[in-house]
């Protein structure tokens, strides 16, 4: 825990925001959190709760909740939670409060539809050469606010900045593991939300724990012919960021993108399924979004596409695995001899 007390500000009041606004207060720091709704953070401020996406978790009396993003120039650093599609439109509103040094770490998980850009890249482009970190892992909302163990990756280029970050907002609880491997705990991050759909509709078919960790395992090598390509090394699927947050997703009823795919399995709609959801199903943009880049870079990604087609496209869900089942036998390592 720091001795001398920085300020953070979370910009973003989903569960995943509001549980790293905990978290920060936890590390001992000076906490801000940033909503677009003016009565929900009034309720917070005024219940200790956010009632709307983390019910009955009481919130410490030190995090402010607020819609004014004036408070962002005297920040130490701020942590991006936004949903992933929606980091472009949030940061624009933002750049001219945001200073040249300001730290942005990006805690949420995507590539932007519409460009086919890493969360990262959409920095760049809205906020200049501000410093970029990306934090990602396994990591529920729920279990990080009430302060259960968790383990997490916090990537960073410069290395310097990382460690800093990693004293920031870590304690013996909540254990960030420092990489430098931006594109790989992003590409990472998206990926996994994808697969986990898919590891729902496994479980909502009854397809059994075979078929299940034979998704994972080969939803691995996807990740990582995709974050090869990238940019991002092979290795960090194998981390935290990867094989750690894919396990938890795929394996989870917490997961939104794992509930949404049981659905799916069990016969409902994708439409129908998110008409009901207040929060964010990721892994359906990002199977779009995936699917697109892959193609652009010449990757293979059959489970990935096969998500979109069942969630964007309204294909028929028994002929979609029908198809992944018959692609033909192939070596194990793409590289084998």
């Amino acid at each position: 825990m720091n001795i001398m007390k920085k300020r953070i500000t979370v910009v973003g009041g989903g569960a995943w925001g509001t549980a790293l606004a905990v978290q920060a207060v936890r590390a001992g720091e000076d906490v801000e959190l940033i909503l677009r709704n003016e009565e929900l953070a009034d309720r917070i401020n005024a219940t200790g709760e956010n009632d709307l996406y983390l019910p009955g978790i009481e919130l410490p009396g030190a995090l402010r909740a607020t819609t004014h993003v004036e408070g962002l120039r005297d920040s130490d650093a701020v942590l991006l939670v936004t949903p992933a599609q929606h980091l472009r439109e949030t940061l624009t509103k933002l750049s001219a409060h945001w200073p040249d040094q300001l730290p942005a770490v990006i805690c949420c998980k995507g590539i932007e539809k519409e460009t086919g850009a890493l969360m990262a890249q959409v920095v760049s482009e809205t906020l200049g050469g501000v410093p970029v970190a990306v934090l990602s892992g396994p990591t529920f909302a729920q279990e990080v606010a009430v302060g259960l163990p968790a383990a997490i990756t916090l990537a960073c280029e410069d290395r310097a900045l990382g460690k800093r970050l990693v004293e920031l907002i870590g304690t013996p609880e909540f254990r960030p593991y420092f990489s430098t491997d931006v594109a790989g705990v992003e590409v990472a991050g998206a990926i996994k939300n994808v697969l986990a759909i898919a590891s729902g509709v496994v479980a909502g078919l009854k397809l059994g724990d075979n078929a299940r960790a034979a998704l994972i395992t080969r939803g691995i090598a996807e990740m990582s012919r995709l974050a090869s390509a990238m940019g991002g090394r092979v290795e960090t699927m194998l981390g935290l960021a990867g094989l750690g947050d894919l396990t938890l997703t795929c394996t989870g009823t917490l997961s939104r993108n794992y509930t949404f795919g049981v659905a799916l399995g069990e016969g409902r709609k994708a439409q129908d399924i998110l008409a009901e959801r207040r929060s964010v199903t990721e892994g359906v943009h990002t199977a779009a979004s995936i699917t697109a880049v892959a193609s652009k870079y010449g990757v293979e990604m059959p489970i990935c596409a096969a998500v979109d087609q069942v969630a964007n496209h309204d294909a028929d869900l028994r002929s979609t695995i029908n198809a992944l089942l018959q692609r033909p036998f192939r070596d194990e390592l793409e590289n084998a001899d």
